[in-house]
């Protein structure tokens, strides 16, 4: 493969698929800016893995890998522990999101425990089996179910409090 086809391939996969990936990788951390940096990191590894991955049709789930695995990554590092300013202010930065249900899941999505809001959108927003999904968080199947139903418990016990 040609360095000018390899790179005219990923432009296109890049283009079609940035928004989406983008917005996976809000749905996983809950903080735009961090979505950004997410995704730029991911395709920058794809990029390096663009003719491997592409030729097997993988490249959705590679970058959905890393998105994922990156946040865990960042949430590991020293300096994720220290909390800077107000718990509970709002978050800068947010998009605002043209539907109102859509706001308030999100908003509910972000109040999981970090494994939970990954099982969740792996599983419920993105439609990956138990096994897929256990398999990207490198965890159990049975934790993947459990995960998903306590997640799943808190969004509805959120989302029906909302609505009240």
């Amino acid at each position: 493969m040609s360095r000018a086809s390899r790179d005219e391939g990923f432009v296109e996969f890049v283009q079609a698929r940035r928004t989406h990936l983008r917005r996976i990788a809000y749905a996983v951390c809950g903080d735009w800016h961090r979505a950004d940096d997410l995704t730029q990191t991911a395709l920058t590894k794809l990029y390096v893995a663009w003719p491997r991955v592409s030729r097997d049709g993988r490249e959705e789930a590679y970058v959905r890998t890393i998105i994922v695995r990156a946040d865990i990554d960042e949430h590991r590092r020293p300096w994720r522990r220290e909390s800077v300013g107000l718990p509970d202010a709002e978050r800068a930065g947010r998009e605002p999101l043209p539907v109102e249900d859509r706001s308030a899941l999100f908003d509910a999505l972000q109040a999981l425990p970090p494994m939970q809001r990954k099982v969740v959108v792996l599983r419920h927003w993105l439609g990956l089996s138990v096994a897929e999904t256990a398999q990207e968080l490198r965890i159990s199947q049975g934790t993947v179910k459990s995960h998903s139903h306590r997640g799943l418990e808190s969004l509805r016990g959120v989302l029906s409090e909302e609505r009240h």
